[in-house]
């Protein structure tokens, strides 16, 4: 039995066990309203009892992307009466249209866009972001920072005593290691400079929001770690793509432990963050990340990074990344100055980067005990079962339409529709629905 079959055996069998734990089947309990999109273990876990009740009118911004489809898919699943959602494209063909999920399309600065959305809603969650290294400045100031005071103001007009930010926690990278570090023991807001803008607007934004906290507008962030799942369309999709194109090496020695975050479990520390947001509760005003936690390889909170990428790529029929020569940092930092230096005169955006070398050879994990504490947070998926059904769901799903030919600029094409439309490129939201 080679790898790649060895484990794809290995991922069904910790499917199964997970699918039994619960005492599930295939099926979805009788009379439970659960989307039609879910993966065996994300069924699993929607199906666990004893979660806390959600509001009854719920708001969401960013509502058909990755995170945020499937935070009102959960907010639904969890008794919510009505679900609306703000994004700038149309949702999917595939979305699901359930009778109390309304889809509303608009930018996140059009007031009446935004009224729309949050007119008696009990809490926004504002997921709206232009995210990634690949955007212009423009575009990630409009939206992650003016996107955000428009939220603020919205949630003022319409008397909304809540929101919650999904935020990131490279609002307070510096460049140096995070080797198991708490949110207070990061450098707070704002910094003096930042690794990227994407950071520095969604850091802008961020601390809007916590500095409108009060009584009347009750207000905290909440971020992941590498966020992954089914239909993940950022992260897994470029590097599986990277690897599949041959292009792809180890940077450094390839020792470096970073932390997961599944999208269920991010979905489900937004959703309890609302109900820590209580008069005098210790939450008002501050920044959480959540990740797998414990549930990781190491019970600390973290794992091998590029041990549990090759296991993504042999997973997908590639070559194994450790079958090649490393690259070393030294090399791909000149290279990355190359890359930056050409894609400025050229004006594209070249894969590798600064940034992207630092980020994929750093530690990167984080002490979650603070979201423990106030939030009362648990990862509702294990990272052990969760990661072997997100490669199952992309062997069967991402991989036949997989583009071997793709090449060395921007992002993954699934990834790039929605760009072009908050950029305001034309034929963005035809292809963005097609996508």
């Amino acid at each position: 039995m080679n790898r790649r079959s060895e484990f794809l055996a290995t991922a069904e069998s910790r499917i199964h066990h997970t699918m039994n734990f619960f005492g599930l089947g295939p099926k979805e309990a009788p009379g439970a309203e659960r989307s039609p999109h879910l993966s065996p273990v994300q069924l699993a876990a929607s199906n666990r009892t004893g979660l806390p009740p959600v509001p009854a009118v719920c708001a969401v911004t960013g509502g058909t992307g990755f995170v945020g489809a499937r935070l009102v898919e959960m907010l639904i699943e969890r008794g919510a009466k009505l679900v609306r959602c703000l994004d700038i494209v149309p949702p999917p063909a595939d979305a699901w249209q359930h009778p109390r999920i309304e889809y509303i399309v608009g930018d996140i600065c059009n007031k009446d866009a935004l009224a729309k959305l949050v007119a008696g809603a009990d809490c926004v969650w504002h997921n709206a972001a232009a995210v990634g290294p690949f955007h212009p400045y423009e575009l990630y100031f409009k939206v992650n920072y003016e996107g955000t005071l428009a939220v603020i103001r919205a949630c003022k007009e319409a008397g909304v005593r809540k929101i919650v930010m999904s935020s990131s926690p490279s609002t307070r990278f510096d460049g140096s290691d995070i080797d198991g570090l708490t949110e207070a023991e990061m450098p707070p807001l704002p910094q003096q400079r930042y690794l990227q803008t994407y950071a520095e607007t969604k850091a802008m934004g961020e601390k809007a929001l916590t500095d409108a906290c009060c009584d009347e507008l009750m207000t905290c962030a909440v971020a992941p770690h590498q966020v992954y799942g089914p239909r993940d369309n950022l992260f897994l999709p470029n590097m599986l793509e990277t690897a599949g194109t041959g292009r792809l090496r180890i940077f450094g020695p390839g020792t470096n432990r970073i932390c997961f975050t599944h999208v269920d479990n991010y979905a489900h520390g937004l959703i309890i963050a609302e109900r820590a947001l209580r008069p005098g509760s210790a939450a008002l005003g501050q920044f959480y990340i959540v990740t797998d936690g414990a549930t990781h390889p190491h019970p600390d909170g973290y794992l091998n990074f590029w041990d549990t990428i090759d296991e993504a790529a042999v997973a997908m029929g590639f070559v194994s990344l450790k079958s090649k020569f490393h690259l070393p940092i030294w090399l791909l930092t000149i290279l990355a100055y190359v890359c930056e230096v050409v894609g400025y005169l050229l004006g594209i955006t070249l894969k590798l980067n600064l940034f992207n070398v630092r980020v994929l050879t750093m530690h990167r994990w984080f002490d979650i005990s603070a979201a423990e504490k106030d939030l009362g947070y648990k990862p509702v998926v294990d990272f052990k079962e969760g990661w072997a059904d997100t490669l199952v769901w992309f062997r069967a799903n991402w991989l036949p339409k997989f583009d071997a030919n793709a090449g060395l600029t921007g992002l993954s094409k699934q990834t790039q529709a929605k760009i072009d439309v908050q950029a305001g490129k034309a034929g963005g939201p035809e292809k963005a629905k097609e996508e």
